[in-house]
């Protein structure tokens, strides 16, 4: 089973110096949103991914990029510090969680944080402004549980994405997805858990949660809630396809010598047989 983190992309970069250095917390001070930023957000690979892919369609450099579902804005924040004359917008409904980003992520960015602008708004709504890139990571699309307003979502992104601009979404699936149970992460001084708590094979819809557990015993319970869908693959590329999206590609994970997954993420047009899988969705106009 897995948690469903991102991977590194190192195999694909020159190494750069980390953009993004995440303080672990202490006894006295367990912020869940750290914890999960720890635990579930690798910034500095994603952005990375977006350079690499970007520069390979469209043999040029992005500079804009708006991030979806923003909540801690810590790719937005990231991307300007990896991009020296790029600049981000971050959309999320949640007042305290984008408060919180102003306030521990855009802070330390120092002059850079006049490039990132944060927005408390519906990712439905059209602003009228354009993008090189836009991303939706962390499965946050899978809010949208009726196809219709799934589709009235990724057209609002077509609309906002340049002429040569390119939409990047994450997904996760394989048999596993489907199955209640919990999963458990070691880190320095705490532990991440994953739980699936309900699944509906007839609507697709799963109920999941993340909790922390910590060496003295204890458990911050349901840090995060996740009312979902659970969209596979092809239903997501055909309603990208529909609504206009010229090139709609899959990045599929490859494997180590012992089969396991080695975070490196490739063009692929055919899958593995894995129980579990991340993969990464490239939609070009």
């Amino acid at each position: 089973m897995t948690s469903y983190r991102k991977y590194d992309y190192l195999a694909f970069f020159v190494p750069l110096k980390k953009a993004t250095e995440i303080a672990m917390p202490t006894k006295t001070q367990r912020d869940k949103h750290k914890l999960y930023q720890q635990s579930v957000q690798d910034p500095d690979s994603e952005a990375r991914l977006i350079l690499r892919v970007f520069r390979k369609l469209r043999k040029r450099s992005p500079r804009t990029l708006r991030e979806d579902f923003c909540g801690t804005a810590l790719l937005a924040s990231t991307w300007v510090q990896m991009v020296p004359d790029g600049s981000a917008t971050g959309v999320d409904l949640h007042r305290p969680t984008l408060d919180y980003a102003r306030r521990v992520n855009v802070s330390r960015l120092g002059t850079a944080s006049k490039r990132v602008e944060l927005i408390e708004g519906d990712v439905l709504e059209e602003r009228g402004d354009t993008h090189d890139v836009i991303v939706a990571f962390n499965f946050s699309y899978f809010v949208f549980k009726d196809r219709d307003l799934l589709r009235r979502y990724f057209e609002r992104v077509h609309n906002a994405v340049a002429d040569d601009g390119i939409f990047f979404l994450d997904l996760y699936g394989g048999p596993e997805a489907q199955v209640l149970q919990e999963e458990s992460t070691d880190h320095d001084d705490f532990t991440y858990v994953w739980d699936q708590a309900r699944f509906n094979p007839i609507t697709g819809e799963t109920l999941c949660h993340i909790h922390f557990d910590f060496p003295d015993g204890s458990r911050m319970n349901r840090a995060f809630t996740y009312d979902w869908r659970l969209w596979s693959l092809p239903e997501v590329q055909d309603l990208l396809s529909e609504v206009g999206f010229r090139k709609v590609e899959v990045y599929w994970e490859g494997t180590d010598s012992d089969g396991e997954g080695n975070g490196v993420f490739r063009q692929s047009r055919r899958g593995d047989d894995s129980s579990c899988w991340v993969a990464y969705i490239v939609a070009a106009k």
